[in-house]
């Protein structure tokens, strides 16, 4: 399994938690989404067929777009 850890400064609220969690859960291979509106964290764990472009571009296409990843496995 892979996981990220990384800033998404766009968070200013639950609502955009709620968004980020379900958009980039629905992703197939993507096992969990945590995200902190306090911290403006994201962690994502998956394992195949996602990948962290796809990730990735899911985050951007959703206005999300991630920054400064705090951990790289």
């Amino acid at each position: 399994m892979d996981s990220k850890t990384f800033k998404v400064p766009a968070i200013s609220c639950n609502h955009c938690v709620h968004t980020i969690k379900m958009e980039v859960s629905e992703l197939p291979g993507v096992q969990s989404v945590q995200a902190d509106k306090d911290t403006q964290l994201v962690t994502v764990n998956w394992t195949e067929p996602a990948t962290w472009e796809k990730i990735r571009q899911t985050l951007v296409e959703i206005n999300y777009p991630p920054e400064g990843l705090i951990t790289l496995n």
